[in-house]
């Protein structure tokens, strides 16, 4: 079958699952204010980690008695402080479906070892099974697994008199994704993700039940100063107002708050969610009508909207290995590259053969509509032409 080469390209080709396209209209100017060269320790630089802290907790909309710290490594460095920080105190239960729970999964069993471990494991494009979760352990999960285009629907499957904390890794869903902040007791993201930030910080979200147990707790296991969280057991503590374990990027931080003011200015968390939908909606449409291609989630209440994560299903594979799809897969990568009609859009590499693409809110609706017919062509041209 030949399919004639699309003339209209997306505006923007950027669709990588992280780090993620800048906000519409990002430019380099943005980051002019920067207070380069200072120490983070006070005056301006220090009010700038504070307003970012403060920003964050009024787009995300979380509950006053709730606290936001920035944290060093990314979203991976604000979970396993976490987990490094607050585990150990009763048992553990683990929900993976993807590489990316599947390490704090690995965390949890080779490395802080708790007495009582429980793990609910999940193949790729399906959902651990919620119900069979025990609330009077602590509970860690991922809400959006980025690798494998799964999401947990809503926190009703959490129980409000749970005895243990909920430990969630949100890095794909903060700002993308309504979050029930009530079920959760340790929430983190990082800034490349939904925001479109550049990388190595994290955010941590907080509880009251997450920093008492940081005040009356102290895990057995040694804890790496960057992992420590202890300071954040202190309703006071200067960490809250923008102090930080290490030292953070002034240039990351400005560009942080140039997203979150976009944020606010489109209309907050829920016009962000309204935004991301619309995306999500482009491309399942695209596939509704396309018959090589579907969601690897199997079931539609579980489909990300952020990391639409999808699998080869044409007749034109069937029958063929992993390696044979997958070496389509990376032909189309090419193709699309080298036409500047999309980046970075074949899966993890851990993940099926098929695409995944970004919908989260800093893309536009226009963009993803252009892109489905540049995902046929490549699809037909990587099928009739393996190689150059």
């Amino acid at each position: 079958m030949t399919v004639l080469k699309p003339t209209n390209r997306p505006n923007d080709a950027r669709f990588s699952c992280g780090p993620t396209k800048k906000r519409p209209g990002w430019e380099l100017s943005a980051l002019a204010a920067a207070p380069l060269g200072r120490t983070h320790r006070g005056g301006t630089p220090k009010a700038r980690l504070a307003e970012a802290i403060e920003r964050t907790a009024a787009i995300l909309e979380i509950p006053d008695d709730y606290k936001v710290i920035i944290t060093p490594a990314s979203d991976t460095g604000a979970m396993e402080g976490a987990m490094w920080s607050m585990l150990g105190a009763r048992g553990v239960d683990v929900l993976a479906c993807d590489e990316f729970g599947g390490r704090w999964l690995i965390d949890a069993r080779d490395e802080l070892k708790p007495e009582a471990l429980t793990i609910h494991h999940a193949p790729y494009g399906v959902a651990p099974d919620y119900s069979k979760v025990d609330f009077k352990n602590d509970v860690v999960f991922t809400w959006n697994a980025t690798a494998a285009g799964v999401r947990v629907t809503d926190g009703d499957w959490i129980k409000d008199d749970r005895e243990g904390l909920t430990i969630c890794d949100a890095t794909s869903a903060a700002f993308a994704m309504d979050l029930p902040w009530s079920k959760l007791d340790v929430t983190t993201f990082s800034w490349q993700k939904c925001m479109g930030g550049e990388a190595q910080h994290g955010i941590a979200i907080l509880s009251p039940r997450a920093r008492q147990r940081l005040r009356e707790y102290r895990p057995s296991w040694p804890v790496p100063r960057i992992l420590q969280l202890f300071e954040a057991g202190d309703e006071t503590a200067k960490i809250y107002e923008g102090s930080t374990i290490n030292t953070p990027s002034l240039l990351c931080t400005e560009d942080y708050l140039d997203a979150l003011k976009w944020a606010a200015k489109e209309g907050g968390v829920s016009a962000l969610i309204d935004r991301t939908q619309a995306n999500f909606d482009a491309l399942a449409d695209w596939v509704e009508k396309t018959d090589w291609i579907d969601f690897l989630a199997k079931e539609p209440a579980t489909r990300s909207q952020t990391s639409v994560t999808l699998k080869f299903s044409g007749k034109e594979l069937e029958g063929k290995s992993e390696e044979e799809r997958w070496a389509v897969s990376r032909r189309m990568g090419v193709l699309l590259d080298r036409e500047e009609a999309a980046f970075d859009v074949i899966p993890h590499p851990k993940a099926p053969a098929g695409l995944r693409i970004w919908c989260g809110p800093t893309i536009d609706a226009d963009d993803v509509v252009a892109l489905g017919p540049w995902l046929d062509w490549a699809y037909h041209e990587a099928l009739a032409n393996p190689a150059d």
